[in-house]
């Protein structure tokens, strides 16, 4: 639930003006009081001084605390009713469920701030994937729904076919724009680099709830999930990946899956035929990442030469000749840096 209501959180504080979240900066040392209880960062000491745009990064809940404290509980809960939680979405399932928000008049201070970062509270993964469309889409929120139109067998004529239903407003299109980019920081810059695809503007976020069984939270019993939008500037698809209480891994969503998201999305372009676009955040890249390289034009080079600027990729070659007469992949395409160059030589 965690990654769905800090991006509803985000989007709402933008909304209301609260924050510039590129150049208003918060301090995170690590834990937050509310009266007695401790909210602590995920990160031990705390993120330090970042922007609000870094705490969505990093999905610190220290900085969450503190934009639910600026939206105040008549907001914040105000705009989780306009995202449809607590509703039904009414979609084509049976069984649908409502989720379980706190009533207005039993929020205090403690369950204003943690239901900002999303504990506390449930809710169902149709409604999450459901209030994120909106955060993308422009700000409307659609009735979902799973079949797309029933026909005749024999004369295949449309017996019923359901449509997208426009509900109702939620943000506007301006801070639905904004989203986007803050979206796709989170995979190149964040906790979802994983995710990450060259190439493909790739929004997300990423969540980690602790399960409660009998009033208590459980100990080390997490559900891992990732939301992704694809791609972030034009969307077309929107991920919703869960894991529950994984095993004999770090209890954090950016390691668990982020790296089994970008396998689905990856087949999610595929099927959409999404082409690449432009203006991707370049990604901050990590020590064990393996870099995209743009390869160098090698064609009409000897093939001492050709090496001597290939010299970051792997070089393959065949042919008889002393010149390079073609190179695949093409000049100015980028892949990972060590990856194969091959090369036909000829005449």
């Amino acid at each position: 639930m965690v990654c769905t209501f800090k991006i509803v959180t985000f989007a709402s504080s933008v909304e209301e003006g609260l924050i510039d979240p590129e150049n208003d900066h918060f301090y995170d040392s690590g834990s937050v009081h509310i009266g007695r209880a401790r909210i602590g960062c995920w990160k031990a000491g705390g993120h330090g001084e970042q922007t609000f745009l870094q705490v969505l990064e990093n999905s610190c809940n220290p900085g969450f605390v503190k934009l639910g404290q600026m939206l105040g509980k008549e907001k914040l809960f105000s705009y989780l009713d306009t995202f449809g939680f607590g509703s039904k979405t009414g979609i084509d399932l049976n069984g649908e469920g409502k989720g379980i928000i706190f009533p207005l008049d039993r929020v205090g201070e403690l369950e204003l701030v943690t239901t900002a970062f999303g504990q506390g509270v449930s809710v169902t993964p149709i409604q999450q994937v459901s209030a994120v469309s909106a955060v993308v889409n422009g700000g409307k929120l659609l009735k979902p729904y799973v079949v797309k139109r029933i026909l005749e067998p024999e004369t295949n004529s449309i017996i019923q076919e359901n449509s997208s239903t426009f509900i109702r407003n939620t943000i506007s299109e301006a801070t639905s724009l904004k989203m986007r980019g803050y979206l796709e920081s989170v995979v190149a810059r964040g906790g979802g680099r994983s995710a990450y695809i060259d190439g493909y503007r790739i929004g997300g976020k990423t969540g980690t709830a602790q399960k409660v069984e009998n009033g208590r939270y459980l100990v080390n019993n997490y559900i891992m999930s990732f939301m992704a939008v694809v791609p972030s500037n034009d969307p077309k698809a929107v991920l919703y990946i869960a894991l529950d209480n994984p095993k004999n891994t770090a209890l954090l969503s950016s390691y668990t899956t982020t790296p089994i998201a970008r396998r689905i999305i990856l087949d999610i372009i595929d099927a959409l035929d999404i082409p690449k676009q432009s203006g991707q955040i370049e990604k901050d890249w990590e020590w064990n990442d393996s870099p995209y390289l743009e390869v160098p034009n090698v064609v009409g080079m000897d093939l001492k030469s050709a090496k001597n600027n290939l010299s970051e990729f792997t070089v393959e070659y065949t042919g008889s000749g002393s010149t390079v007469i073609s190179q695949t992949p093409e000049a100015n395409t980028r892949i990972e840096k060590g990856g194969i160059v091959r090369l036909l030589l000829g005449d």
